[in-house]
């Protein structure tokens, strides 16, 4: 899809096919993890085919192309598919996730063969202190690129997270923007329940961030907000906008918590599963991989 041109019909269609990338996936692989990988499907279609500035052609030599950053990389499985459907890979590779002598590892690492992967994540908590490494080093060279940090709500129990929020206020990283999944879930329940983070947009204020909210469910509100937190770049501030989602988002029977307090963190679907899923996630014009 050309973002110029891209509608929110359009990505709302990118956002349904990737959902059935996550559920085919993760049905073959018989493992990994469904949830977030669901719930993030909207925000991952826009950012991708709207909101980044990228080159899947040329990600390794382009000069003014963003940088993103997963930090809760066990979301491998939504990343995946947009990577592959933007061009940084053959979509047919999907069908390989966490199969030996795949590059596609449950949780990402840097590899030749999937480009659009800077560092290895998913060890809770690092990914934030890279992004902002990579912002001060494009700040230090004058240089306009913008820096996206993707982040989990149970990652933000990390201490490593507030030592990072932290030094990106003290200097200033004004061209970074962090995006945190508020779906209230990690993988022993919910996430208020584990360790509740709330007052939450007041401690990213508290540590000298521009703090914004959106329904990160709606491609729409979430278009909109990154835009808007474009605006604060050059004012002194990083940014971070707390996207409300619903882990298992698209999938009735996998949204939320489940009547037992557990719920799709790391739960992978069986074959059953899978076929009800799909069902909920009309094929698109895009075609399944």
């Amino acid at each position: 899809m050309d973002k110029t041109n891209c509608s929110i019909a359009d990505l709302e269609e990118m956002a349904r096919q990737v959902r059935r990338d996550v559920i085919r996936m993760l049905v073959l692989a018989k493992s990994g993890h469904t949830g977030g990988s669901l719930g993030l499907a909207d925000v991952f279609a826009a950012m991708y085919f709207k909101l980044l500035d990228h080159s899947p052609e040329k990600f390794a030599t382009a000069a003014n192309q963003d940088f993103m950053f997963v930090s809760n990389g066990h979301i491998a499985p939504v990343w995946y598919s947009v990577l592959a459907r933007s061009g940084y890979f053959p979509t047919k590779k999907l069908a390989f996730l966490r199969k030996i002598d795949s590059c596609l590892q449950g949780h990402p690492t840097t590899d030749p063969c999937i480009p659009g992967v800077r560092i290895a994540s998913g060890s809770l908590g690092q990914g934030l202190s890279a992004a902002i490494g990579a912002a001060l080093s494009f700040k230090t060279d004058g240089k306009p690129n913008t820096v996206y940090c993707m982040m989990g709500d149970g990652e933000c129990q990390e201490g490593q997270i507030w030592e990072a929020a932290m030094s990106a206020a003290h200097f200033k990283t004004d061209n970074l923007i962090g995006i945190v999944d508020h779906n209230n879930q990690q993988i022993d329940g919910e996430v208020e329940a584990v360790m509740g983070l709330e007052p939450f947009a007041d401690k990213w204020k508290a540590f000298g961030w521009e703090v914004l909210s959106c329904d990160g469910n709606s491609i729409a509100d979430f278009v909109q907000t990154v835009e808007k937190a474009k605006t604060f770049s050059g004012k002194g501030k990083p940014v971070v906008i707390l996207a409300k989602t619903l882990m298992g988002k698209g999938v009735s029977f996998m949204e939320g918590s489940m009547a037992d307090g557990s719920n799709w963190h790391g739960k992978a679907p069986s074959a059953a599963d899978g076929e009800k899923a799909l069902a909920e996630l009309p094929e698109t014009r895009f075609g399944d991989f």
